[in-house]
This record gives C-alpha cells, sequence and structure tokens, in this order.
C-alpha cells in the first residue's frame, strides 16, 4: 500500500541547495513551477507542471573533481517523445539531448560520509520539463528503492514522494498520472495531487513492463495481465478494460503508439513481433525477428506508426515496415487495417505463395532494415527526429544514430557514434 509525504526537511539525503540551479536553461525561471509546500502541510502536494522546453545550449553540473572512473550505467529509457534519454548511473542521473546529440546537464549525488557516489536505479523524464521521477539503485542506493522521488531540477530537490511496502520496479510518466510498478501491483495516481486513482494486479512482473499512450485528453495503459501471455489494456476514458491473449509463453517486451491505438508486444521466445488493436485486440500483423530464440530488450514505434524497431541480445536491431495505419484504427475494427501501406515494401519470405503447406516460418515477414552491434551489451532503440532514422543506447555508454532505405532497405548505414560515459571533451567537440 502506498504512502504519500512530503519529503522532510530531515530527510536523511543530502539535497543540493536550491539557489545554485547549474542548468537555468532547463526551464526558463518564467515558468517554473510554484515553491512546494513546507513540511508541515497536507501530504496531499500540488505540482503544477510546465509547458516550456528547456534550451539546448549544453549547460553541465561541475562534476566531482575526485572522479576520474566512468560511471556504471543502472538504467536508460528515451523520454516521451524520444528527443532526450536518461542515464541513471551509480553516482546520480544525466540527462541527453538526441539531436544534436549532447549531454544537457547532470547530478551526482554524493554519501553521508562524502565518500563515493550514489545510485539512481530509475529516471523517467516527463517531456522536456524539469519534472522528473527518481527511485534509488545500485548497491548504495540514493533514495529507498521503494519509493518514487518527484525531482524538480529548477529547485534542485525532490518536491513529493510515493512509498511503498516493496521494490519499484518501473515508472511511467504523463503530464496528469504517475504510474508505479511493483513486482505484481500496478498504482496509478493523479499528478497534480498525488491522488491514488486506481490499482491493477498483475502477473510477477519483475521487468516493470508498462505502457501509457501521451495524447491529452485520453489514457491509455497497458501492463501485463494475470495470465502468462496475456495482455491487459485499460481504457480510462470508456472506462473498459481489454485482455488479448498474446504468446503462449511469457511476455517480454511492448510498446505502445503515442496515441495508446496500436500494442506491439513479444514473448520469452523473441522470435516473433505481433501488433495488435488496442480497442478490440485484433492481431493486425505478425513479423520475425528470427528463428533462433533471443532476449527481446526492447521495441519502438515511430511516431507516425510506419516503423517498427526491435532490439535484443542478437547484437542486431531491426526495422519492420508495417502495414496498419494507425489513425484508421478509430473505429472497432477499421476497413483499412488488412490493406497494406503502399509506401513500405512488405519483406515477406519468397515461400510465402506456399503459405499452409509449409511451416509458418516461410511465410513469415522479415525486417526491411538492420543494424550490427556487439552482442553482449543490452541496448533500447527508438526512431530518430530525421527521417529514416534510428537512435540506439547501449548499457556500455554507445550512442548511434543510424539511417535506413525505407526502399532499398538492407543494412542501415551509421551516422554518428559517442560513447555517452567518457568526459564531455570526447563527444562536445568531436
Amino acid at each position: 500500500m502506498a504512502t504519500l509525504s512530503p519529503p522532510s526537511s530531515s530527510a536523511s539525503w543530502p539535497l543540493p541547495p536550491s539557489d545554485s540551479n547549474p542548468n537555468p536553461n532547463f526551464l526558463s525561471p518564467s515558468v517554473a513551477p510554484n515553491s512546494p509546500p513546507s513540511s508541515s502541510s497536507s501530504s496531499s502536494q500540488t505540482i503544477d507542471l510546465p509547458e516550456s522546453e528547456y534550451n539546448d545550449d549544453p549547460v553541465h553540473t561541475n562534476p566531482d573533481p575526485t572522479r576520474s572512473a566512468a560511471p556504471t550505467l543502472l538504467h536508460l529509457s528515451f523520454n516521451q517523445d524520444h528527443g532526450c534519454f536518461a542515464a541513471g548511473t551509480d553516482h546520480g542521473f544525466r540527462i541527453y539531448n538526441c539531436d544534436p546529440f549532447r549531454e544537457i546537464f547532470r547530478r551526482d549525488f554524493a554519501s553521508d560520509d562524502g565518500g563515493g557516489g550514489t545510485g539512481i536505479g530509475v529516471v523517467e523524464m516527463l517531456f522536456r520539463c524539469n519534472i522528473l521521477a527518481l527511485v534509488g539503485g545500485g548497491p548504495y542506493p540514493q533514495y529507498p528503492p521503494n519509493k518514487v522521488m518527484i525531482w524538480d531540477d529548477h529547485q534542485t530537490r525532490c518536491i513529493g514522494e510515493l512509498s511503498f511496502r516493496s521494490e519499484v520496479k518501473s515508472v511511467r510518466l504523463r503530464r496528469d498520472r504517475i504510474v508505479a510498478i511493483l513486482l505484481q501491483k500496478i498504482f496509478v495516481y493523479n499528478f497534480s495531487d498525488l491522488k491514488l486513482l486506481h490499482q491493477i494486479e498483475t502477473i510477477s512482473n519483475p521487468k516493470g513492463l508498462c505502457e501509457v499512450s501521451q495524447l491529452s485528453g485520453s489514457m491509455v495503459l497497458v501492463c501485463p495481465g494475470l495470465l502468462k501471455g496475456q495482455i491487459r489494456v485499460e481504457h480510462y476514458n470508456s472506462k473498459r478494460t481489454k485482455f488479448i491473449m498474446a504468446h503462449d509463453s511469457r511476455i517480454a517486451c511492448f510498446a505502445l503508439t503515442q496515441d495508446g491505438r496500436m500494442l506491439a508486444t513479444s514473448s520469452s521466445k523473441g522470435t516473433l513481433v505481433r501488433i495488435f488493436n488496442t480497442l478490440d485486440g485484433t492481431l493486425l500483423q505478425e513479423v520475425r525477428r528470427g528463428a533462433d530464440r533471443a532476449e527481446i530488450y526492447s521495441l519502438a514505434f515511430s511516431s507516425s506508426a510506419q516503423w517498427l524497431a526491435v532490439s535484443s541480445d542478437k547484437g542486431t536491431v531491426h526495422v519492420f515496415g508495417l502495414k496498419v495505419d494507425s489513425g484508421s484504427l478509430g473505429s472497432e475494427r477499421s476497413r483499412t487495417s488488412s490493406e497494406p501501406n503502399l509506401s513500405v515494401p512488405p519483406a515477406v519470405s519468397s515461400l510465402s505463395f506456399m503459405k499452409g503447406v509449409l511451416p509458418r516460418y516461410f511465410s513469415s515477414e522479415w525486417s526491411v532494415a538492420q543494424f550490427r552491434l556487439h552482442e553482449g551489451s543490452q541496448y533500447i532503440v527508438a526512431f530518430g527526429h530525421q527521417k529514416n532514422t534510428v537512435v540506439i543506447l547501449g548499457m556500455d555508454g554507445s550512442f548511434y544514430r543510424c539511417q535506413f532505405d525505407p526502399l532499398a532497405g538492407g543494412e542501415m548505414t551509421q551516422l554518428e557514434y559517442y560513447n555517452f560515459l567518457k568526459p564531455e571533451d570526447s563527444f562536445l567537440h568531436s
């Protein structure tokens, strides 16, 4: 059960002084949130969310000169529009811009005894504003791993917290909601006053799988159901719950379009990715990553839902062409859902004419484009803001920007590479 409380002035973690923001351009002072209530106020807090975006000029926190070793990455995630990404480390957290690539700012925390840094295991951005959700992680967590801390970087301190009886696996944010994911429960809160709105029970969910749509005025939440291979879809506007039996084996990964109408899922086998209509649970398309088992690390739709990117432990990022127009799925069963997108060349096996005779493998739809990476590291993927580009982030600190040919397909072209864990000079002036 969650408890709500404003951070006390006698908190055990070190809070930077509120007047020493090293990144004044992250949020213009003219649109900064109101000061949070004092520790003597009610546990129900009001958090004003700004609509402005930060300035892309790189402004850095002065790092501790005694720390020469690169930090250990604990967490990587893109923001909601894939224009930025956040890295949680055993020292604190960092925020980066994707295009152009640069570090925007960082927060390095110190332990109570002045020793090494303390860890952030989850960092969730809210688009490009100054509000973030943090969860402690690593061997020396900055915050208890059973708490979600609401961090206001304009004030350089936490302005609220959500406390639970067990470890927080992940967090999702919308402009109006905070979603905390635990091992077998999900809690949905109103962002403005931290009021609990909904509790959902799930099957064991150690990865903290959950996605929410981002269009204002409507909310779709997707999470594991109570059965192996089952997906639960919550349509909050229509107050409808839809269950989809997506796979026979356990769910390993899924992604949701911005409007919440299309869902891509993969299982622990990692050979197939299925795309569903979230309104009625219809299977719209099935694509094949490969023949061998693989652990799928991430799935991502392009902003237009024309493409789907997949990364796995096999060291290859795949891009698939989708045949469904997300905008056509407003009705329960779209007429155009079965019509191919003519701008996307279908990568179908040449033996597909024998579908029903040969095994399903030979009639599979394969990826249009691929990019080969080093096996052994975990990568997440998203589509870049430049046309036909993909951004790949690795837990080894790697940043790749690649471009694919939507017609010819084949191997992608690498446009950029950086290691974002190295000192700033290694990539800011390259």
